[in-house]
């Protein structure tokens, strides 16, 4: 069983920068292939960027060149810093380990204009 348990959420001015971090409590393997979600409100959740084994990383259209995604397994920890944010960057980001199918509770990220 794995748990995940996202941080670092909170409210910006649009072009600040958060760092969300979400720490993986279980087996070593859920830190493979991991990934970074959103949803905003009356909206679909979206992929937002991804992390293979291989340090292969992914992004989405919307996100590219502002948001860069990390992990330090030693930590058994993934981040997601995100740098010049709009507020189109408003919504509830969730992490989730493809490996072992499981997701966190979300993390509240509020870009004001």
């Amino acid at each position: 069983q794995v748990q995940l348990v996202e941080s670092g959420g909170g409210s910006v001015q649009a072009g600040g920068s958060l760092r969300l971090n979400c720490a993986v409590f279980g087996s070593y393997v859920c830190m493979w292939d991991m990934s970074w979600y959103r949803q905003a409100p009356g909206k679909e959740r979206e992929f937002v960027s991804g992390i293979d084994s291989r340090g292969s990383t992914r992004y989405a259209d919307s996100v590219k060149g502002r948001f860069t995604i990390s992990q330090d397994n030693g930590k058994n920890t993934l981040y997601l810093q995100m740098n010049s944010l709009k507020p189109e960057d408003t919504a509830m980001y969730y992490c989730k380990t493809d490996n072992c199918n499981s997701w966190g509770q979300g993390t509240q990220v509020t870009v004001s204009s």
